[in-house]
């Protein structure tokens, strides 16, 4: 098992930037893929961004596609997530989970909260 630590969380105004980080505690590189979360009150949690360790490939939710990028240290056993032209709708607690396939994610980090207003 692995432990996730999320930081980088905050609040911004509309247009803003913030960087998620996720320090994983425990050896991930010889995982399938990762990926970032976020659930805002009263809605489902989606994916929004999964990064492939394979190849390094990405997807991105259509909602955060063109302006989230994830990105993934194998050595310093982190991912990230660039956050730019920040919504109103962007607001929500932000995870870090062990897989992007939401099933298969045994391992989650304990959030952090991102408030755009």
């Amino acid at each position: 098992h692995v432990q996730l630590v999320e930081s980088g969380g905050g609040s911004v105004q509309p247009g803003g930037s913030l960087t998620l980080s996720c320090a994983a505690i425990g050896y991930i590189g010889g995982r399938y893929c990762m990926g970032w979360f976020r659930q805002s009150s009263g809605k489902e949690r989606e994916r929004v961004a999964a990064v492939y360790f394979a190849h390094g490939d990405t997807e991105y939710s259509d909602s955060v596609k063109g302006r989230f990028t994830i990105t993934l240290d194998k050595w310093a056993m982190r991912i990230d997530l660039q956050m730019t032209d920040l919504k109103p709708e962007d607001t929500a607690t932000y995870y870090c989970a062990s897989d992007c396939r939401e099933e298969y994610a045994l391992e989650w980090g304990q959030g952090t909260q991102v408030t755009v207003s």
